[in-house]
């Protein structure tokens, strides 16, 4: 496609780059030119579509790292329950018995939800199974994804074979959309032994069909709860020194590619072993406020250097996959329980959900920022509002004022997947539709077993 979006607000998100009455010149999957819109229409005066983004503010899209996308099928089923007792009696049970179906109408349905809100990137845990699997999902929809298999102690094997299978099949197909990552569950479901194993099946699986460009990454969620060393000591006879982090780092599974869900629970140690190593932080405010899991220290990570990068978590959890949600509350939540309203300012939260998402993901070459030579990825967002109005700073108003409902326009790898709120690749009503149906099969399947 040979596209041209002109005189709207363009946030470059490239070292703080505002360009009003901009415009984004996209020539296949790349953006191929960035400037003023009277001097990009006089370079490009005819041959390209053209998107009049007048009061409007062009945004790279939205990058989500940390997701399990197939859960919004478990949408609103198990609220205002502790974490554990919310996983151990409540969500594993049913889990059992969602098939394979199940997951890709979930993993849909999140996919769905986020191309309407402007996410463009999803970095999603989950189980997977070859016929119908997240990755699926996200291609059908348009979407960018990293999609990892959830590990666990009690199905080594199963978790092997189903690594081998996503990485060949998936990683870094459907013309670059998909990259794959393997996914330890936690440091208390996952023994040190095969922590260890993980990693190594993680550098096999990048020899094999990664790349210094395309990395197979790994995702774990790391300190979720104040609890955790003792989940470990209880579960591996393993007595923490000092924090999980710290205990991660002694097996040697920590680098630059690892993505750490939550960090929640995190020791001064701990944010020095990330720094360290160059692990990435994804932050989880509202999953962790109504978990009740605690609060992350953002700040002190910030100060450290540390990459932190923005996650919605499941819709289970969540309960949306709404990424200005998320925006917005990283932003007021450590204010409040700091009492600084100077910290994580709103250009500091919108860079974590573009650029260190992207870095986060180790796709930053290619996406996170409005820039020559980058992946079209990109989010219009219509300004024109009540709530918008007027207009002083355009990028605090993304972060306190605009909804996702905002987004008017969602453009992938160069091709329009939502265009005036509509979706362009698959019908939203009937993945609703087919959502409904799993819910209903699911339920009376965990009935049943019941019984």
């Amino acid at each position: 496609m040979e596209l041209i979006i002109h005189s709207g607000t363009v946030i470059t998100m490239k070292d703080g780059r505002v360009i009003r009455d901009g415009a984004v010149v996209v020539e296949g999957q790349a953006i191929v030119d960035v400037g003023e819109t009277s001097e990009i229409l006089r370079k490009y005066p005819r041959g390209y579509e053209r998107i009049n983004a007048r009061g409007k503010v062009v945004v790279p899209g939205l990058i989500n790292t940390h997701q399990h996308a197939a859960m919004s099928l478990l949408r609103g089923y198990a609220d205002d329950l502790p974490l554990q007792e919310w996983l151990e009696k409540w969500i594993w049970p049913i889990e059992g018995h969602m098939t394979a179906h199940d997951i890709y109408v979930g993993a849909l349905l999140t996919a769905v939800e986020s191309a309407l809100g402007g996410t463009t990137t999803v970095n999603t845990m989950y189980h997977y199974t070859p016929d119908e699997n997240e990755a699926k999902a996200f291609v059908d929809v348009g979407l960018r994804a990293v999609v990892g298999h959830v590990c666990f102690s009690w199905r080594k094997e199963g978790d092997k074979n189903a690594l081998e299978d996503l990485a060949k099949n998936w990683h870094n197909k459907a013309d670059g959309l998909v990259r794959v990552s393997v996914d330890p569950h936690a440091p208390y479901t996952v023994d040190p032994e095969y922590m260890r194993e993980l990693k190594e099946l993680c550098g096999e699986l990048n020899e094999k069909y990664g790349s210094e460009k395309a990395p197979i990454i790994w995702h774990v969620h790391v300190a979720e709860t104040s609890d955790e060393p003792e989940k470990i000591r209880r579960a591996f006879n393993k007595n923490l020194k000092g924090g999980v982090m710290e205990y991660l780092d002694s097996l040697g599974v920590l680098d630059s590619r690892v993505v750490a869900a939550h960090c929640v629970a995190l020791t001064d140690n701990d944010i020095a072993v990330m720094k360290l190593r160059g692990v990435k932080a994804s932050h989880n405010p509202i999953s962790n406020l109504k978990l009740a899991s605690g609060i992350s220290p953002v700040p002190k990570m910030l100060e450290q250097g540390v990459t932190v990068s923005l996650g919605t978590d499941s819709p289970c959890s969540n309960n949306s996959a709404d990424m200005f949600e998320v925006m917005k509350v990283a932003a007021l939540l450590h204010k409040g329980v700091n009492r600084n309203p100077t910290l994580i300012s709103a250009a500091q939260v919108l860079n974590m959900a573009t650029v260190e998402g992207a870095r986060a993901l180790s796709w930053d070459s290619e996406i996170g920022s409005i820039e020559v030579g980058k992946k079209a990825d990109l989010a219009i967002i219509g300004f024109v509002k009540p709530h918008l109005c007027p207009v002083h700073n355009e990028v605090s108003h993304l972060v306190y004022a605009a909804k996702a409902t905002d987004v008017e326009t969602v453009i992938v790898n160069g091709k329009i997947v939502v265009e005036n709120r509509q979706l362009k690749t698959v019908k939203g009503e009937r993945v609703m539709k087919m959502a409904e149906k799993a819910k209903t099969r699911l339920l009376e399947r965990l009935k049943s077993n019941v019984k």
